[in-house]
């Protein structure tokens, strides 16, 4: 069957942070569905619509179109409390019939509270060598789905007796590795058969759904949570995530065909930020870096962590380039960058006085790279209000021209503020 829709994909270019929710609800408006396709409740998007700020761990950013049809998919992993919670905080804050316009995949695993519970007893084992997890249960979920005693949404909307029975094992088997763990199963399965009844108009194989969507020709947005430097094979590991955050987890996230993606846009933060533990090659130790951090308002929407502040490295851009095939880049939190006299962008590494073809896998090489700077002037002026490429500043667009050149990409947006509107279409 012909593939005759535009799909396209949004990823995270660096460690995750880059606005890819902003880019995502702008995009919104063109588009009939907008799927999610990995990751769990670590993830946070946040959407600034008019006066309202809109957080997202779970659900796709496209729900504040009322619009769209929005698919939690397969390669999810779904804490069912934290999206009920969301559902309700935002239809709170205005989004109307979120229930009716949310679809989830019967293959979607599940997170359970037990699940966040090793998370944090995992981390407390690793003493220093602690990798800075959200604690949000995602990995051991993702080592549950691995091991094949996890439980998947499509048990849940089955037989309940056999879904308990399911439960009960899980909880033995973390029971027996975990002895401090504490569940109240009874407590538990009564909720969840609660939740069964609620989610149930809500589960459907939505492989079906996007196929049938494929054909009518309807314009589908994949929005990737986390980012590309948070890849479980491709990122810094073990400071990673535990899902395929590139181009390839939308595909297996989602069951949509390789052929049927026609545009990858990678989302860039024009400096680089990063939460929680691992290496961070440009990091600012220094008032640079707490500027940065206080005007880009840098603190987790999931966590409220502070985030670590560094220089934009295009050898991260580029590497994740290598791996996604972007075909257009959106360039955010330009406007942070206003008040800096001069501005520096890594370009290259060097280890023994020899560049390093891209971005090394081993940590210890990356703890001894030299990292190779161009220096650029600032703009020293407000691009808050700017909405037309050729208003931009000369040292703005000379900015942006390196990260063109450098990447091999073109630049497609630029962000300059928080808002809906604030962003420039350069081409």
């Amino acid at each position: 069957m012909p593939i005759n829709s535009e799909v396209c994909l949004v990823l995270g270019a660096q460690w995750g942070d880059e606005g890819k929710g902003k880019i995502v609800d702008v995009l919104a408006a063109d588009v009939d569905l907008v799927c999610r396709c990995q990751g769990g409740s670590n993830a946070g998007h946040t959407v600034l619509v008019g006066d309202k700020e809109y957080k997202f761990h779970l659900i796709p950013s496209g729900i504040t179109n009322e619009k769209v049809t929005v698919v939690i998919g397969n390669g999810v992993v779904l804490h069912i409390p934290t999206l009920m919670k969301e559902i309700d905080a935002n239809s709170l804050k205005g989004i109307k019939d979120m229930m009716k316009r949310m679809k989830i995949s019967d293959r979607t695993h599940l997170v359970f509270d037990m699940h966040q519970q090793v998370d944090g007893l995992l981390e407390s084992l690793k003493g220093k060598s602690k990798i800075g997890t959200t604690k949000r249960g995602i990995g051991p979920t993702y080592a549950t789905k691995a091991l094949r005693n996890g439980l998947r949404m499509a048990d849940l909307m089955g037989d309940f007796d056999s879904f308990s029975k399911k439960f009960q094992f899980l909880y033995d088997y973390h029971k027996r590795l975990f002895p401090e763990l504490e569940v109240n199963v009874e407590e538990e399965l009564k909720k969840y058969k609660d939740y069964s009844t609620i989610l149930r108009p809500m589960v459907e194989d939505t492989i079906v759904t996007l196929h049938e969507a494929l054909k009518k020709g309807s314009r589908v947005l994949i929005e990737g949570a986390n980012a590309t430097m948070l890849d479980i094979d491709f990122g810094t590991y073990p400071y990673v995530t535990s899902s395929n955050c590139g181009s390839a987890g939308a595909c297996s996230g989602l069951g949509v065909p390789v052929n049927a993606i026609q545009n990858i846009y990678g989302v860039v933060k024009a400096y680089t930020t990063r939460v929680g533990a691992g290496i961070l090659p440009t990091e600012l130790l220094d008032d640079t870096g707490d500027h940065l951090q206080k005007v880009g308002a840098e603190f987790g929407t999931t966590t409220g962590r502070p985030r670590r502040c560094g220089w934009l490295d295009l050898v991260v851009v580029k590497y994740t380039h290598m791996v996604n095939g972007y075909s257009a880049l959106a360039i955010t939190k330009i406007d942070v960058l206003d008040d800096l006299d001069e501005i520096k962008v890594a370009v290259n590494y060097k280890m023994n006085g020899k560049a390093l073809p891209s971005f090394p896998a081993h940590l210890p090489d990356l703890e001894k790279v030299e990292v190779e700077y161009m220096t650029l002037p600032g703009w020293k002026q407000s691009l808050k209000d700017i909405r037309k490429y050729d208003d931009l500043p000369e040292n703005a667009k000379k900015y942006l021209k390196l990260i063109e050149e450098h990447v091999g990409v073109p630049v497609k947006w630029v962000s300059v503020g928080k808002s809906r509107d604030a962003i420039i279409t350069v081409m």
